[in-house]
Formats: C-alpha cells, sequence, structure tokens
C-alpha cells in the first residue's frame, strides 16, 4: 500500500487569529461606495480606511495604538470634492499617503505623527491630469516619489510627486476600464488588467507593450494580476461557469498557464496579497468572510493550497501590512485589517514556533523604507532592486521625513510668444540700486520664513511628546 507524501514546508501550519476586541478599531464609517479596491491602506505607523462623509471625499488617518472606540469628531483627510476611491502609503515615506478620487484628481497627503486636532483639508500637492474618475494607485517600489495613477478615462499617469508633474502619459495602451495595475519588484514593469479582456505587461518608459494575454480566464467579471518575485504573474479571475480560479504564468509562453485551479462560485472579485519574502499569496474576496493563502513554489505544481481563515462576518475590504511593520517576536507572517461595516479587525498569521530566538528562515531580508533610485535616474532608464534591512532586532519606523515639493516655474520653459522687444522706458527706469533693495527685502523675508519654520516645527515636536506623554 503506497503512503501518501506530505510536501514539506515551513508554512503548512500557518494559522490565522483575530486579536481581542480592545485591539479593535471601533465605530468607523466604512465608504459604501462601489469599487473594488481594498478601502484600507496601512503601514508602521498609520492604519488609513476610506470612510463615509458628506459633501465630498474622505479617509481617515489613525496612529496604529489608537485602538478600541473612535470619537464621533475623530478628524479626517477632507480634501476631495468627491468620494475617494483608493489610498496608498508611500514605500519610502510613512507619513506621505496619497489619494484618488471621483473628483478625477489625485492628492499627495503629508501625515504628522501625532494626531490633529482638526480635520486635514491641504495636501502637499495636487495632481490634475486626468478626465475621468481615478481609481488605482500605486507607487514605484523603489524609486523615490514616483506615483502611477489609472483613471476612468484609460489613462495611465506616472508622476513626479517631488515636483507636482507628469513625467508619463500612457494614453492608448488600453481601451477599456482598467481593473489593476501592479508593479514588479525592480519596477521596471508593471501588469495591468482591463474590462477589454487583455492582461498586458509594459515597459512605461518604452510607452511600449512588451506582453499581452486575450482571456487569461474565460469569465466576464474582473480580472486581477500581480507579479511574483521571480517575474511570474499570478492572476485571480472567473470560467465560464463563472466559478472562480487563480493561474500562474510564465512571461516567457503566456499561450496556456503553468497552474491553473478552480476553487468556489461566489461573486466576490478576489483580491490577491502578495508576500515575496515567504512566497504566499493571500487571496481575500469583498464580500467573505475568509482568507485563502497558498504558497506559490518554482516546482511543478507552482500553487499549492495551505489553508483557509474563516470567520463569521464578511469583509468590506482589507488592509496589510508591508513586512517590517510586523512582529518577529511573535513569529508573525502576516497581519490584515479587515474592515466590517463599523470597525476595522486586525487578524494576525503566525507561524507556530517554540523557541523565542530569532527565525533567520522566516525572516529574510525584506525591502526598506530607502529608495534605491531617485525619480531623474529612473526615468532615465536605470533600474534596481529594493534596499533591504534586517528584521533581526525588530524594525523601529523612522521619524516624520517631510516630503518637498519643489514646483517648475513655467515662465522658465515657455518662450516669449512674439518678437523679443528691446529695452523698454520701463526696463531703462528700473534703476540697480532698486533692484538691490528687492534682493534684501527678499532674504530677509527668507530669513523670517526659516525662523517661522523653525518654530513650528519645535512647537510641534513638544505637541507631539505631550500627546505621547499623556497616552
Amino acid at each position: 500500500m503506497s503512503r501518501r507524501v506530505v510536501r514539506q514546508s515551513k508554512f503548512r501550519h500557518v494559522f490565522g487569529q483575530p486579536v481581542k476586541a480592545d485591539q479593535m478599531y471601533e465605530d468607523i464609517r466604512v465608504s459604501k461606495v462601489t469599487w473594488d479596491s481594498s478601502f484600507c491602506a496601512v503601514n508602521p505607523k498609520f492604519l488609513a480606511i476610506i470612510v463615509e462623509s458628506g459633501g465630498g471625499g474622505a479617509f481617515m488617518v489613525l496612529p496604529l495604538a489608537k485602538t478600541g472606540r473612535l470619537d464621533k469628531n475623530f478628524p479626517l483627510v477632507t480634501g476631495h470634492t468627491a468620494p475617494v476611491l483608493d489610498i496608498d502609503w508611500c514605500p519610502h515615506n510613512d507619513n506621505v499617503i496619497a489619494s484618488a478620487s471621483e473628483d478625477t484628481t489625485v492628492m499627495v497627503w503629508q501625515i504628522p505623527d501625532y494626531v490633529p486636532m482638526r480635520n486635514m483639508t491641504e495636501p502637499i500637492v495636487t495632481l490634475e491630469g486626468h478626465s475621468k474618475r481615478v481609481g488605482i494607485l500605486t507607487w514605484h517600489p523603489t524609486a523615490r516619489n514616483i506615483l502611477l495613477s489609472a483613471g476612468g478615462d484609460c489613462v495611465i499617469i506616472l508622476w513626479n510627486v517631488g515636483t507636482g508633474e507628469a513625467l508619463l502619459t500612457l494614453d492608448d495602451l488600453h481601451t477599456d476600464l482598467i481593473y489593476n495595475v501592479c508593479w514588479n519588484r525592480s519596477g521596471s514593469l508593471f501588469v495591468t488588467t482591463c474590462k477589454d479582456k487583455h492582461l498586458r505587461i509594459i515597459d512605461p518608459r518604452q510607452h511600449l507593450v512588451v506582453a499581452e494575454k486575450f482571456k487569461p480566464h474565460d469569465g466576464a467579471r474582473p480580472v486581477r494580476a500581480i507579479f511574483m518575485a521571480n517575474g511570474k504573474i499570478f492572476t485571480t479571475g472567473f470560467s465560464k461557469m463563472s466559478e472562480r480560479q487563480l493561474a500562474l504564468w510564465d512571461l516567457k509562453n503566456l499561450e496556456e498557464p503553468i497552474a491553473l485551479q478552480e476553487m468556489d462560485t461566489s461573486n466576490g472579485v478576489l483580491l490577491p496579497f502578495y508576500d515575496p519574502d515567504s512566497s504566499i499569496v493571500y487571496l481575500c474576496g469583498k464580500g467573505d468572510s475568509s482568507i485563502r493563502y497558498f504558497e506559490i513554489t518554482d516546482e511543478a505544481p507552482y500553487v499549492h493550497y495551505l489553508s483557509t481563515y474563516s470567520s463569521k462576518e464578511p469583509q468590506r475590504g482589507m488592509g496589510f501590512m508591508p513586512k517590517r511593520g510586523l512582529d518577529v517576536s511573535r513569529c508573525e507572517i502576516a497581519r490584515f485589517y479587515k474592515l466590517h461595516e463599523r470597525k476595522c479587525e486586525p487578524i494576525v498569521m503566525t507561524v507556530p514556533r517554540k523557541s523565542d530566538l530569532f527565525q533567520d528562515d522566516l525572516y529574510p531580508d525584506t525591502p526598506g523604507p530607502e529608495p534605491a533610485l531617485e525619480a531623474d535616474e529612473w526615468l532615465s532608464g536605470k533600474d534596481a532592486e529594493p534596499i533591504l534591512v534586517s528584521l533581526r532586532d525588530g524594525y523601529v519606523p523612522v521619524k516624520n521625513r517631510e516630503l518637498k515639493v519643489t514646483k517648475k516655474n513655467i515662465l522658465d520653459s515657455r518662450p516669449p510668444t512674439g518678437p523679443r522687444r528691446s529695452q523698454s522706458s520701463c526696463d531703462s527706469n528700473f534703476s540697480n540700486s532698486a533692484l538691490e533693495e528687492l534682493l534684501e527685502e527678499i532674504r530677509s523675508l527668507r530669513q523670517t520664513v526659516q525662523i517661522h519654520e523653525k518654530r513650528i516645527s519645535d512647537l510641534e515636536n513638544k505637541l507631539c511628546q505631550f500627546t505621547n506623554g499623556t497616552d
């Protein structure tokens, strides 16, 4: 009688557990807008959730420690004039978040370390370039200040947030609504799925579709696609019989998937969350009450089912903590922030270990907060892998670093129209002494501004220390 050989994997016994009731975030009016984004973004410092708000769009930013029942007047981020559809934290600055809205704009916000007293209404930069609602945002994984946005106008724009200008506009590569966008590990390519049933791998700097697959899944419902660390592509979609499917594709041959599995019949689009360090994909469906997880390997059958975390309540959205925000002392390998109708529930995924020592095999070096490239370097053709950090002593978030936006003067770039005029009476009357006076005044104003900036910064730090002391 032959014995079934059990595949060896250190992640076979990963199990999920919700936190205790006092560690949840309660009394949050989660947005009811119909859009297939996760409605939640999280990093080692903050939790951001898109919420219901009258007369415009808003999201809420909570310090991770701010658990329990929230005050109904808790300040929101309220700059948009229509519902917010997507939010994404900058991977290189834990205090910077971008938001996309039905009002066709993208806004970038600097979140202070302390909780502000009133609503935030002034973004550090507003990015205007789409003609219809903007539903997708994703930051470049390795280059500083590069943000990708995709809108209902079938256009993808890559922005340099540091200057507030569009670097690249890809307006002729998609023929219908874009469902999702995901960068590869180095940020040289990204994959998109679209309502026109095409999966596209795009080189944005060449303005080129380098590979394409029509109908990666036969069903009519939306497809999601993400890049694996090894360059393969993982997709979720539906069969002709409306069964939910997952598939793994090799870029060298997109004719057939190298793995295809059918799961169940349900309407909810499966949102994939990927941890490249453990090579685990977690699948969360909107409206589902479970999280399924699979290990991706280099040997057939490539996609291995691990387990399912089940609960009673359906999820409205989901946040996924970056690896550097996890508690390595508890052997935590993933943490989800599950949105209910009126609360957010953290779910901790752990690998049971008897030893209290640091587990090297669970925590290889992981992408840290330092960018590997500047925006100009990436645009000129350079690529780089993420700069990795060790989690051996746990990750300590860095202090608030201000994002400086330096807008270019449009007068410098536009040539004067019409023939150049000779020196006019106005020019000749403007003496050197008057010019010197003006320059002196500017220098004096600059010094005053710097003094006030330092004073404001000192006051903010004192306020931060005071609020931390009272907590």
